[in-house]
């Protein structure tokens, strides 16, 4: 059992900056956190983050910064100044960049007079299997041992915070302990399609297994009322903490 509160993120993959705000109006209070990702922030860019903050949200930035670290420092500062509560970076892209990013994010703080945003590192993508992984990249480890590296080299690097799928959640927390915060989409309840996921679980198990934050997407914004499936998977998670 999970004494722990997981928090659910809702993700706001939506066009348009109506579409947006027609969906946090639609959850109301049921929902604190929302990811904007790069479909999203593409379209409307700082205006969405502005939005988040006029509804009082907590903002998951999630554009998984992959470069050379000058430039994934200037990113972040860029990208959060205006108050953003997490970013994503890919772990992948190696210790001197997770490092810068953790280092612009405290000096965006000070700069901008905000609670530094918190670095997170991306591990896999849920959308590769094990399959995938060895045609496309020639791993021969498995999506496990990958993510175990990857989460270390975090650790290492300063980082306190990774997402991983919901699969990798039991070897992690016997990894890692509480050592770091996990963050865990590939989300899908018993009643919604598994759509392009690929190593996903349901919620409950999620909770079970360790997960402080989900993340959930089309199960909640497809939903014809995205309110009612919110506080459907609300329950099912309540249900596994008490």
């Amino acid at each position: 059992m999970n004494q722990k509160k997981t928090d659910i993120i809702v993700a706001l993959d939506v066009q348009t900056l109506t579409d947006a705000v027609k969906l946090i109006e639609a959850l109301g209070d049921s929902v604190e956190w929302y990811k904007v990702g790069s479909v999203l922030y593409a379209s409307e860019g700082q205006a969405a983050l502005a939005m988040l903050k006029k509804y009082g949200k907590k903002i998951f930035l999630d554009l998984k910064f992959h470069d050379i670290p000058n430039t994934v420092a200037d990113a972040v500062e860029n990208s959060c100044k205006t108050g953003v509560n997490m970013f994503t970076l890919h772990a992948s892209g190696g210790s001197e960049m997770i490092k810068a990013a953790i280092s612009r994010a405290g000096l965006v703080g000070k700069k901008y007079g905000i609670a530094p945003p918190l670095a997170v590192a991306v591990t896999v993508l849920t959308s590769f299997s094990q399959q995938q992984l060895l045609e496309d990249f020639g791993m021969a480890l498995s999506a496990e041992d990958i993510v175990k590296k990857l989460v270390a080299l975090t650790i290492k690097s300063g980082g306190k915070c990774v997402v991983a799928s919901p699969r990798e959640l039991p070897i992690l927390r016997a990894e890692f302990g509480n050592e770091i915060t996990i963050i865990t989409p590939g989300i899908r309840p018993l009643w919604s399609a598994a759509n392009d996921q690929n190593r996903i679980t349901t919620p409950e198990d999620a909770v079970r297994n360790g997960a402080d934050f989900i993340v959930i997407g089309r199960p909640i914004i497809a939903a014809s009322n995205p309110r009612e499936a919110a506080l459907k998977i609300l329950e099912e998670i309540h249900e596994v903490q008490v």
